[in-house]
Parts: structure tokens; sequence; C-alpha cells
């Protein structure tokens, strides 16, 4: 997050597109505004022991250091989008009860976060544990404003998503080619790949906004350029079959 403002200026700027920038105090925020961001986000997790493993501080602790943030952002009219992590599973504490998540994205909602993205962090998550959390999480906060973070580690999490879309929720976060990880949650894979939500919420006919053609395109430019295999099996079966695959990354993809 140190060099967020050299990554932030270099990123062509599409109108109606979010840019928001992951910020863990308020100089982390005051360097993002600094850099021209219009948009933050914060993060706390659901599980003690991840909270004190990934930023040294326990959940209560996580939460005050916000406050400024919180004030700020009200002050320079930036919206704050709010992460929970762990939310059905810690690799430290095991299974993560639904009201402490619940109870939490109550918290960052009160404090003025737009939205609320709930993260199975370590991948653990199946349609049944996934289904608890959110039904225990929307009676305290708006299902308008959750939207779902699902890390593929058991290859669950287009199955988390479809259960997710049927309680509600219409907003996911994902990953090209499936790049990401945390280094606090040993084994766990990147979030899901963009590839294969696009793909599937495609097939159920919802409306996207996002050409598959050319995030396939993306996806393997910057897989080629990190020297990794493709994240994506909708991009490893589709891929050959896209003619028109330049060595440069794509300029016309719209994501939300």
């Amino acid at each position: 997050m140190a060099d967020c403002a050299d990554v932030f200026g270099q990123i062509q700027k599409k109108e109606g597109i979010a840019y928001p920038v992951l910020v863990p105090n308020l100089q982390g925020y005051e360097r993002a505004v600094k850099a021209g961001a219009k948009e933050v986000a914060i993060f706390a997790s659901a599980s003690e022991t991840f909270s004190k493993k990934n930023i040294n501080c326990t959940i209560e602790e996580s939460l005050a250091r916000f406050n400024d943030v919180f004030t700020a952002a009200k002050k320079d009219s930036v919206k704050i989008r709010g992460y929970v992590s762990c939310v059905v599973g810690c690799p430290y504490e095991g299974p993560v009860a639904p009201h402490k998540v619940a109870e939490l994205s109550e918290n960052l909602y009160n404090r003025g976060c737009y939205e609320i993205s709930l993260g199975d962090t370590i991948g653990v998550g199946t349609p049944g544990s996934v289904s608890a959390m959110i039904n225990e999480t929307k009676k305290r906060v708006p299902v308008e404003c959750l939207a779902g973070h699902f890390h593929d580690t058991y290859g669950q999490a287009l199955s988390n998503i479809l259960a997710s879309l049927q309680m509600g929720i219409q907003v996911f976060d994902a990953s090209v080619s499936g790049l990401g990880g945390c280094p606090y949650a040993k084994g766990a894979t990147g979030n899901v790949a963009t590839e294969e939500v696009v793909y599937m919420l495609h097939g159920m006919g919802i409306e996207t906004g996002v050409t598959l053609e050319k995030l396939i395109e993306t996806g393997k430019y910057i897989s080629d350029v990190l020297a990794r295999p493709l994240g994506s099996k909708v991009s490893a079966a589709m891929s050959p079959k896209i003619m028109n695959y330049q060595s440069t990354p794509c300029d016309n993809l719209f994501v939300h």
C-alpha cells in the first residue's frame, strides 16, 4: 500500500468506473486522497487472531484506527467501502460465528461505509455456511449494501456466489485470472477469477457490462507478464478461440 500513489497515478481513468484505494489508517487515507482517490476502502477481520496476525491489533483497536478516516472522508466527500475478512472461517480459529460478522458489518455500516464486502479470505466457505452468514448479516445491514468476496481455495467460489445471488446480493469482487492471495492465510489462493464469474453470470442471463473476450485477453496478458499459468478455466478453454489477442492490455474493458 505504500506505493499506491504511484500505481494510482498511472491508471488511465474511465468515466463511471470506481477506483477505490485500500487504506490502513489516516496516513494511508491522506496519501490516497493526495493522489486523487475519490473512494477508499477499509478492512477489519471477524477473527481476533487473524486481526492480530494480519495488522497487529485487535478488532476493537482496528476499528478505532479508522475513526479519523471516517471523519476526514466525510469532510472531503470521499466514499468508503468496508471489507470484513474471515467471514466463515479463520486459519487460526477455525469456523467463525455468523453473529460476529453481522455485528462487525453493522458497525462499519453505521460509521459510514456505503457497502460492506464479505470476504471468505481462505476460501473454506460452502453455500451452507455462506448462506447462514449472509442470513444473519442482512438482519443488521440492508442486503443491497452487502457484497461478496470469495476466494477459490476449495473450488467453492462460484457456488458461493450463486448462493449469495439467491439471497439478494448483487455485487461481487473478483480478480482477473485469479491473481492474489493472503500471506497470513497459508494455502489460500487468490480471489475467484473474474472470467469465471462473468461467464457464469452471462450464462444466467445477467448483464455485467463486461466484454468476456476482452477480459480473457487482459487475463492472458497479465499472466504472460507475470510468467504464471492462467488462473481461469474459462480463459484456458476460450483463449485458443480468440484470434485477436494482442500483446498489450485491452483499453475497452468495462468493469463495475
